[in-house]
């Protein structure tokens, strides 16, 4: 799929081209949005927001930049997943009451913010297939077997690569302290 003609013929408001984007990333917002709203919702309700999600595509395609479109659909997805959740009255998986944290200092905070940032640059600067493999699996929740169906490989090799990746960012945290 020629990701720039697609966007381009989507926002002249080609139905085949929504189709086109749906058949191709279908799976990977069902695996998005399955993994926010199982086992809570019904596949009723999972439908719908995958729907929303393709919605959002067809009335936002002007803001999607050609090579981006993953990203955008993967954000819409659990943003959209994230609202169910909310209008069900299902925010949060304990009561506000049993587990009462202290907010972290001004400095806890500038620190957990410097770690994300560092982790954030280190997976973006992996390699493909590797960010994807990381990405799927820490990110969005996808167990090894469903990566490795999807990208084609054998979950052997989808289990190396992240074992690889995990002593990558190890090496990379360590060696930054």
């Amino acid at each position: 799929m020629d990701e720039r003609k697609v966007l381009r013929a989507l926002r002249r408001g080609s139905e085949e081209a929504l189709g086109q984007i749906m058949d191709h990333y279908a799976p990977y917002v069902y695996t998005i949005v399955s993994n926010f709203l199982s086992p809570a919702m019904s596949q009723a309700d999972i439908e719908e927001v995958m729907a929303d999600t393709f919605f959002a595509l067809w009335n936002g395609a002007e803001k999607v930049r050609p090579g981006k479109l993953k990203s955008y659909l993967g954000a819409v997805a659990r943003n959209q997943a994230r609202q169910k959740l909310r209008s069900r009255g299902q925010e949060l998986p304990l009561e506000e009451d049993v587990l009462t944290l202290p907010d972290p200092s001004p400095e806890e905070q500038l620190a957990e913010r410097e770690q994300e940032e560092l982790v954030r640059r280190a997976v973006l600067n992996m390699g493909e297939p590797d960010r994807e493999i990381f990405l799927r699996h820490y990110y969005y929740g996808q167990p090894v077997a469903e990566i490795a169906r999807v990208m084609a490989m054998n979950p052997a090799t989808v289990k190396t690569r992240l074992h690889r990746g995990r002593v990558r960012l190890h090496k990379q945290w360590t060696e930054g302290d």
